[in-house]
Parts: C-alpha cells; structure tokens; sequence
C-alpha cells in the first residue's frame, strides 16, 4: 500500500498500536502510514472512516499531544521530539479571546522567541494570505468574529508556527454550507501559496476528494488503513471541478468502497 519512493520523508508511523484495558482493547493495530514531501507541491491527505476509528488519535500522535503504545513516529524520517512543531486546527475554535487576531497568529513565534517586530510582521503577512487583513487588531471570539474567520486565524497560526505541517480535524465540521465552501476555496489556495503537507480528518467524502491529492480509508475496531485512493484530478482546482465527471466517479468510488469496508455495520 505504501511505495516508499526516493523523494523525502515528512511523516511517517511505524507499527502503532493504541491499547486501553492493560492491553485488552486495541483502538489502533499495526498501523503504519507514510507520508513523502512533493517538493514545490506539499501534500495533501485526508483520512476518512467512522467515528472512533482513530483518526483524530493519528493527528495527536503527530503533533505530539498523544504517545502510542507501542510504535514509532517519525519526522523528517527521525523520531519525533518535543522541538517538533507541528500546527494542529481542532474543529472547536482553538483562539484565545483576550488577544487580537495578530497576537493570536504570532503567539507561535513568540514561544520560539522571535522579537517582536519581526513576529509581527510575519504574522501580518499570514493574516493578509487567509484574507483577514483588516481585522488584525479585532479580538479573537465570537462574534466579534464568524466561526470562520476563528478558524483562519487557527491555521494562520498553525502555518506560521511551521509551515511545513499542519494537521487539521475536522476544522470545517460546525461551519454552515457557505463558509465552509469558501474555507475550502481558501484552504486550496493556501496550500498552493505555502505548499505545506496537509493531514486532514472529514466525514465529508465529496470535500475529501475536492482538497485532497491522497485519501486513506481506515477501517475501526482496531482501526488500521484499509485502502489507499490517490485523487486523480488537477493540482490546480476550483468548484468548477465538481461538475466533471472524474470528480464525480471519484466521489462515487470512495462511497463504494467505505460501503464495502464497513457493510457489517450498514445492515
């Protein structure tokens, strides 16, 4: 499932297992995933599967909020360490109300000592590329702010405090149907700008396949991947795309084999 080509390692899990109950329970088994940089590209994967299959645990292990079992995870093919930033973007908005948009998406930079000029100026520029610019010295909550515009200000601090990774879980879940396709658009565009590798949870398998260039479907109870489903459409996408019958067929196959993954629990 997994061709280990001779372009770089970004991410990589080796042999996870997640137990609970002294040993009793297995909610990962086995896992392993691999994820290789495209240089002047990034990646971009979404995993998709049930609730409770573990998606949201790999993201953790990732960032480093979780350890597995037993397993390795690797960084840039070594074991990661707590100097390892990774940008994680919870569905839940993740800002804090008492400082303004700008200190919110420079508060990285601060913890890796950076002075103050030059976070700023760096956070101005991520500000402007998610298209806030104008709301910086707005505090971050609602509703002085829409939940979309918290989200951005979570993945600009995430790309600024490391461009490379970013892990968001399922950062679009409680948007309604407008923003959450106009956060879509922004994401694409994003990832196309700063070109960082994406890991990306959703249960929306039409949005998998419209951000994604590689979808992984796991199964639950241990949860492990089961298929691996590269998305055969443009690196350069806009909603156009939907109406094309590759998209279309894509969609479709996803659907058919998360049916066929999880027909036991279907009936």
């Amino acid at each position: 499932m997994f061709v280990n080509t001779n372009r770089p390692d970004i991410i990589e899990l080796l042999n996870i297992n997640q137990t609970y109950d002294e040993g009793k329970t297995f909610v990962l088994q086995n896992f392993n995933l691999l994820i290789e940089d495209k240089p002047d590209q990034g990646q971009f994967v979404v995993l998709l599967g049930l609730s409770g299959c573990g998606k949201s645990t790999i993201l953790r292990y990732i960032a480093g909020l979780q350890q597995p079992t037993s397993g390795q995870v690797l960084i840039d093919g070594r074991p990661r360490q707590h100097t390892d930033h990774v940008g994680m973007v919870f569905q839940k908005y993740s800002s804090f109300p008492w400082l303004s948009v700008l200190d919110n998406v420079a508060l990285g930079l601060q913890y890796q000592n950076v002075n103050t000029k030059e976070r700023r100026d760096r956070a101005m520029d991520m500000i402007v590329k998610v298209g806030l610019e104008g709301h910086q010295d707005k505090y971050a909550q609602y509703p002085t702010l829409s939940g979309g515009q918290l989200q951005r200000v979570a993945i600009a601090r995430s790309l600024l405090a490391n461009p490379r990774i970013l892990l968001m879980d399922e950062p679009f879940g409680a948007l309604d149907i407008t923003t959450r396709l106009r956060m879509q658009d922004m994401l694409i565009k994003i990832w196309h700008e700063v070109h960082p590798t994406i890991i990306f949870v959703t249960h929306d398998i039409a949005e998998a396949v419209y951000l994604g260039d590689d979808i992984y479907l796991m199964r639950s109870s241990p949860g492990y991947i089961t298929h691996h489903l590269p998305v055969a459409l443009p690196f350069n996408r806009d909603r156009s795309i939907k109406r094309d019958p590759k998209f279309v067929q894509m969609v479709n196959q996803v659907e058919d084999v998360l049916t066929e993954i999880y027909a036991d629990k279907l009936k």
